[in-house]
């Protein structure tokens, strides 16, 4: 039976398979020692497939696993206020739906209301696109510190257990 893969960092077991960014990556990939990114501590770290268990997909291009969840927010930044709803969410950043005119590199400041009876997240961070699909946001570094964003990505993300890969 396969071992799951834990992060060497955190010893969480919410790791996925990374795509290689460098030619030493695809050299070791050729010997079965793979990129990986814990999702709880965001780590990255090479590691041997064999004989290893974790979950079979890769986070597409992104480093982090998207949760979808609708969620009601508020942002303001500069003269810009508006409000909307997050589509998803990840240790990384939302994609929300809003009216408001925002551009890219805009940096906001967004208040996302996880739950009905606390106070809401408060994060910074910046527009990386805007589409239909709606306005992309990563969020900037001391957001993917905040306790409450890791706690609440962390019970959404329980479904995703390590799972055997081929």
């Amino acid at each position: 039976m396969a071992q799951p893969l834990t992060c060497p960092q955190c010893g969480q077991g919410k790791v996925f398979r990374s795509r290689c960014h460098t030619l030493m990556e695809l050299v070791q990939s050729l010997a079965y020692i793979s990129p990986f990114h814990c999702q709880s501590c965001s780590f990255r770290f090479p590691a041997s497939r064999l004989g290893r268990s974790y979950p079979a997909q890769m986070v597409d291009r992104r480093e982090h696993l998207r949760i979808p969840v609708r969620l009601f927010l508020s942002f303001s930044g500069g003269k810009v206020r508006g409000e909307g709803a997050v589509l998803d969410i990840s240790m990384g950043g939302c994609i929300i739906e809003s009216q408001a005119p925002v551009h890219v590199d805009d940096i906001f400041y967004l208040q996302i209301a996880l739950e009905d009876d606390q106070a809401p997240l408060e994060v910074a961070a910046m527009v990386r696109s805007v589409s239909s699909r709606g306005i992309a946001f990563k969020f900037l570094r001391a957001a993917q510190e905040n306790k409450r964003l890791l706690a609440f990505v962390h019970a959404k993300t329980e479904s995703f257990g390590p799972r055997s890969s081929t």
